[in-house]
């Protein structure tokens, strides 16, 4: 069979865990003459890449800084990722054209259906930026009234006020020293760098619905560990990239459906040995 080949590109790039991920994937669909690798790509670098790439391509994975910076290279994107302006999947069609998606809003959804999670009355975001953006885009699938956004400035106050606006989702907005308050809500997603919910641990009520923490190393965070220790159902960081990496795999390979389960267990081997 014809060499294809896949990879996702980034800043920093190593700590990835996709080349697991979607190399399992292959192993398991017996795609043994799919390779992927992980490749260092700053947002200057990409277009040059980008340009190289020949037809043994099938498909790209995009992490940060790059996930904006590549619509203007490609053909087409969908709606889903026009909608939150970030595309994480290239596609390489044998025609040469390149399309872009985003699998991260259908994999968050994904994850809390996985865990009986398909509709909430209201929730709360911890934090802001692109993937909080993601956030509330699922969330406009999913929850029926308001969405409250904890954030650290007026900036980003005006920021998640915007994208409420345009995904048709009702967000209001609250100020960072309140997140608190947040842990009451049915579904409570952090999208918060590492430590930044830590102080939040000691605030959990006794009573609590779901987190979804997208954070997967160090894990758990000491807000996922407070969340369990209440009862409370935990989503991390690993459900999120294992649901996004089966949408990638199936479109890239056209082959489905990708192997969910096998694809976990190797993340989870894979983030337990570091």
């Amino acid at each position: 069979m014809t060499a294809r080949r896949a990879a996702v590109l980034g800043s920093p790039i190593a700590h990835s865990l996709s080349p697991v991920l979607h190399r399992a994937a292959y192993a398991d669909l017996g795609l043994h003459h799919w390779t992927y690798e992980a490749h260092e790509v700053d947002e200057a670098a990409l277009p040059g890449f980008i340009e190289r790439l020949d037809g043994s391509w099938g498909g790209l994975s995009l992490t940060m800084p790059l996930k904006r910076a590549v619509i203007p290279l490609l053909d087409e994107i969908s709606e889903t990722a026009a909608s939150v302006e970030a595309v994480n999947t290239v596609v390489l069609r044998s025609d040469g054209r390149r399309t872009g998606d985003n699998t991260d809003i259908p994999g968050l959804i994904a994850a809390l259906r996985e865990r009986g999670v398909e509709g909430v009355p209201s929730a709360a975001v911890l934090g802001a930026g692109a993937t909080a953006s993601s956030a509330l885009a699922a969330l406009a699938k999913i929850c029926a009234g308001p969405v409250t956004a904890y954030v650290r400035s007026r900036a980003r106050a005006e920021e998640m006020l915007g994208w409420g606006e345009r995904l048709g989702v009702r967000v209001r907005t609250a100020p960072w020293e309140d997140a608190e308050r947040a842990l009451a809500e049915p579904l409570v997603v952090a999208t918060t760098p590492a430590g930044a919910t830590d102080a939040l641990a000691a605030a959990v009520p006794d009573t609590v619905g779901t987190l979804f923490d997208v954070l997967y190393h160090p894990w758990p965070t000491a807000l996922a560990a407070a969340w369990s220790a209440r009862g409370g159902a935990v989503l991390g960081g690993l459900d999120l990239l294992v649901h996004q990496a089966v949408l990638q795999v199936e479109q890239m390979t056209g082959k489905a459906p990708a192997p969910l389960a096998v694809m976990r267990a190797a993340g989870e081997r894979a983030l337990g040995s570091r």
